[in-house]
């Protein structure tokens, strides 16, 4: 990694770690404003973060991939680490096609309730296995649940990302409630939480990639968001 890029991640990591300790006081707010999460673009611009957790699945992750080639979308993907193995070439595709690729731990567990050793594994592990099929190091962590322990950014280096938009698509599992989850709440600066783990979720993306970008929405990715 370049010295200037590790200059900006350790300055956006103190961000987070003044964040948390100065504005978190619990989950919905942690939801809302912290962790930059929060809309740090200019919010006169119709730009929104789509992100997907869980992957990469061997059927609906392809599927999303091609979708979102079709439209011409970059998005985030926030893999397990449990889920890389037998997947690699997914992986390579995301990157190719000009996904950020993220972490979200390697087995899904709650950090918060695992020790702080325990819990840098989980995150330096899935780092590792996308380290190995990519070359890079990822510096963005998705944390299952939303829950981040206190200060574990320093011990990975890496910026914890949460969303603003929850599209509930897999609880529900339902296409056209997700899809109006999304376009009821949206608004410019959203990171937007999905999954592509499900057949209704590539369907709901896709449908809410076509309606917004009627409206005028451009697409980026995560570090185009918050780090611009």
């Amino acid at each position: 990694m370049e010295k200037g890029k590790i200059c900006l991640l350790l300055i956006c990591v103190a961000i987070v770690a003044f964040l948390e300790g100065n504005a978190l006081t619990g989950r919905n707010c942690a939801v809302r404003t912290g962790a930059l999460e929060n809309r740090t673009a200019d919010q006169d611009e119709a730009v929104v973060a789509l992100t997907f957790d869980d992957g990469p699945h061997p059927v609906y992750t392809p599927e999303m991939l091609d979708g979102l080639r079709e439209r011409g979308v970059r998005a985030t993907f926030f893999l397990q680490g449990q889920c890389i193995e037998g997947n690699e070439e997914i992986v390579r595709q995301m990157q190719a096609d000009g996904h950020l690729i993220g972490n979200h731990t390697f087995s899904h567990v709650q950090l918060t309730k695992l020790s702080p050793e325990a819990a840098k594994e989980e995150v330096v592990k899935t780092s590792s296995a996308i380290y190995n099929i990519t070359g890079v190091y990822t510096s963005f962590v998705r944390p299952p649940f939303g829950e981040w322990p206190k200060g574990l950014e320093f011990k990975v280096t890496m910026i914890p990302v949460l969303w603003t938009v929850d599209s509930k698509d897999w609880y529900t599992q339902n296409t056209p409630v997700s899809v109006k989850e999304v376009l009821n709440a949206v608004e410019p600066g959203d990171i937007i939480l999905m999954h592509d783990a499900y057949e209704t979720s590539v369907e709901s993306a896709m449908q809410i990639v076509d309606a917004l970008k009627k409206e005028g929405y451009e697409f980026v990715t995560v570090d185009e968001l918050i780090l611009t």
